[in-house]
């Protein structure tokens, strides 16, 4: 892990403190801070390594929630082509293969091809009389 740049912007910019003359607290803080993790960063290897594999799936999977309810709420925002997104999402899920052919590409197909069948179309102006 390699924040050098990054936490050393922050550690020695104005968000580290109105005054700049007591911003090296932030400094000696983060550089501490990097120490630990260092120091901690065998044991967290070796509890990796003995978790069973199930474990580490099971923190990567709640990890990637947020990202997961992020994308899906996006892509179901625009409610002309919900149904679409919602078909794309679901076919890509469902792990079929058709002709050597996995279900990324079929999500996509049929999303694709349920926009296209059920466009919208405007609303024809009145006809007066």
């Amino acid at each position: 892990m390699n924040l050098a740049a990054v936490s050393a912007a922050l550690t020695a910019g104005p968000d580290a403190g109105p005054d700049p003359a007591r911003r090296w607290i932030a400094s000696i803080g983060w550089g501490l801070t990097c120490v630990v993790q260092g120091l901690g960063a065998g044991l967290a290897t070796a509890l990796v390594a003995t978790a069973p594999p199930v474990v580490i799936e099971a923190v990567a999977g709640l990890a990637l929630l947020g990202s997961l309810a992020a994308a899906i709420g996006a892509a179901l925002a625009d409610a002309a082509l919900r149904e679409a997104a919602a078909i794309t999402f679901l076919v890509s899920a469902s792990a079929v293969t058709i002709w050597g052919i996995g279900a990324p590409f079929w999500g996509l197909l049929a999303g694709l091809a349920f926009a296209a069948l059920h466009r919208r179309r405007p609303a024809r102006p009145a006809v007066p009389g």
